[in-house]
């Protein structure tokens, strides 16, 4: 043996012990936990080690604790449920950060009286050139009352205080000083697609119906007030924290209409480049300009490197992942349930084998909005004819929402090897859906059992914050007892899954719509420390009180990002909500009282 050899040797012996004592250490180690792995090979654990932003092991007390040293932090869980973060694949982060700092939430209110009281108080404190505003999240159903609040009684309650009050994506009440501020009159025109109700003396309302299209709302929405750049950095930051009271760790942004690709992401850029982010946030961008989505789309793939993210090695993901949601607006089929359903014109399918045909050769991943089978057997169609000219091969890509879906097309997706990602709008909307359609059609919106069986990757999400909540405990408590917040049981029983499938759904089914689910999803050796311990034991706790699950502390890349209660000390502290007269500041966010 030569010398050269023996010091080779000695080297890979010194470098082995000093990895094998690096891999001995924790940065942080949680204890005392009933740890829900999602790992089927070992489901269940007492405790958890962390070192830096991955886990380097997973079992017991006694074996987690040989990983100690004065440099750790140790974490008792105190017997408390832990499960791998959760992964909202639709979710619209970057445009409700923005604003959310202004908005009034009616998540989970109770009762029409109490959506009252807050409108009225919150307006009150409004200063003037602001507005009071609830801008989705919520559905009449899920008041005691049954019931919407109706226009004179949002007139008393907003009072001179401009109002905006957008009730999902159907319709938005504006009280009477909005209808002023906006100088909307008898003579105010209808939008394509949009109602502007006028009483029998041709006078506006206040009520604006999408039929179906949304535009009236959003475009509504966007001659509203905005924060200044300092308040949108604290009002994103808020948002985020928000999201990680839920239990939130990695979110994929859907786009959005009035949402343009770079300026309205400079936000989230400026939070990315000082590493504030507290969620994954992988971003798709999203067709603006009806009938230039192709000029819009070139222009993105000359700007942004698809792959560049590939090698950052930034902690915490922030990057274009591809083209969506909306990728031509002849092709959005908007889920107004209490309207029929859009016709698409006839151009759809050419502009829509423009952008797709043009991404694909690119290797751009892409998503589609497609609520009805109507329009999704349309969409494959054209994809298919894009993959005979320029083949998908393992190309990423996959429907939204998909309520109506058939066997057929859930064969030629899985064919083309597309994935679904799936929102609990019918916990909102399932009432309104079955008067309009039946309760046979119900069953299976969407048929997530068929979906599971064939194979096809499955990701949970909410659309929030305007077409639903952002609150992924109550798609979790739709996914296992198939009722909406109204209480109706409306999904077939097959529909209906055990807990485990359908955290798997909302963890590693979304993290594999964009094939990251190697690393992720699962508290195992050597994936992420993106973790949760809940306030209460979703595998044991009453079905119906699943939605009122929330987390008592959040990890992202091993570190905490938000803690309560016995854990609030482990947290950075949660920063007061500017502008002062901010909803956020008196009531939060997702009521859960």
């Amino acid at each position: 043996m030569t010398t050269l050899t023996k010091f080779l040797i000695l080297f890979c012996l010194v470098v082995s012990s000093l990895t094998a004592s690096a891999q001995k250490k924790a940065s942080l180690i949680i204890i005392n936990a009933k740890v829900v792995t999602l790992n089927d090979a070992a489901p269940q654990a007492q405790a958890i080690a962390i070192n830096g932003d991955k886990i380097t092991a997973v079992g017991t007390n006694a074996q987690i604790l040989k990983f100690k040293t004065s440099q750790t932090t140790t974490i008792d869980a105190k017997g408390k449920t832990v499960i791998p973060g959760l992964y909202d694949s639709h979710l619209h982060v970057i445009r409700g950060g923005r604003f959310y700092n202004t908005e009034l939430r009616w998540d989970g209110v109770k009762t029409v009286s109490r959506a009252l009281q807050l409108l009225k108080e919150q307006a009150q404190r409004t200063p003037e050139g602001q507005w009071v505003r609830v801008v989705g999240g919520w559905t009449e159903y899920q008041f005691e009352e049954k019931r919407k609040p109706t226009l004179a009684e949002i007139n008393e309650a907003a009072g001179n205080t401009p109002g905006f009050i957008l009730n999902l994506y159907g319709e938005a009440y504006l009280n009477q000083s909005g209808i002023k501020k906006l100088g909307i009159n008898e003579d105010t025109p209808n939008p394509i697609g949009g109602l502007i109700q006028k009483d029998r003396f041709g006078q506006p309302t206040g009520l604006l119906v999408a039929e179906p299209n949304a535009f009236i709302l959003y475009s509504t929405l966007s001659k509203l007030p905005e924060l200044t750049a300092l308040e949108k950095v604290n009002s994103t930051k808020l948002f985020m924290s928000e999201l990680n009271s839920l239990g939130v760790t990695s979110v994929m942004d859907a786009g959005g209409g009035f949402q343009n690709f770079p300026d309205d992401y400079a936000i989230t850029d400026s939070l990315s480049k000082l590493n504030q982010l507290t969620v994954r946030l992988p971003y798709y961008l999203f067709a603006q300009r009806p009938g230039k989505e192709l000029e819009d789309y070139n222009k993105w793939i000359s700007m942004v490197d698809i792959d560049a993210h590939i090698d950052d090695d930034k902690p915490t993901e922030y990057y274009v992942q591809g083209g969506g949601e909306n990728l031509v607006a002849s092709g959005g089929d908007f889920e107004n349930f209490t309207k029929p359903r859009p016709e698409l014109l006839p151009v759809m399918e050419s502009q829509l084998k423009n952008v797709i045909g043009t991404l694909v050769k690119n290797r751009w991943p892409f998503r589609l909005h497609a609520t009805y089978n109507e329009s999704i057997v349309r969409f494959l169609n054209v994809i298919e004819e894009v993959n005979k000219e320029t083949p998908l091969k393992d190309l990423v890509w996959f429907f939204d929402h998909a309520e109506t879906v058939s066997d057929e097309s859930l064969l030629r997706i899985k064919k083309l090897g597309g994935g679904i990602a799936i929102q609990h709008r019918m916990a909102y909307q399932a009432e309104t859906f079955i008067s309009r359609y039946g309760k046979k059609a119900a069953l299976n919106a969407p048929p997530i059992r068929k979906m599971l069986d064939l194979g096809i990757k499955v990701g949970g999400g909410t659309d929030g914050t305007r077409v639903a909540s952002y609150n992924p405990w109550v798609g979790l408590h739709w996914l296992v007892t198939g009722k909406s917040l109204g209480g109706i049981e409306f999904a077939a029983p097959e529909n209906q899954l055990d807990r485990i499938t359908a955290l798997k759904i909302y963890t590693q089914g979304s993290a594999s719509l964009i094939r990251q689910e190697k690393d992720r999803g699962t508290i195992k050796e050597g994936y992420l420390a993106d973790i949760v311990i809940l306030s209460n034991d979703y595998l044991t706790i009453d079905a119906e009180k699943i939605k009122d699950i929330s987390a008592d502390l959040t990890i992202l890349d091993g570190k905490v990002i938000f803690g309560k209660e016995a854990f609030i000390k482990f947290a950075p502290a949660i920063p007061k909500a500017i502008p002062d007269w901010s909803p956020v500041n008196y009531y939060g966010g997702y009521q859960k009282n």
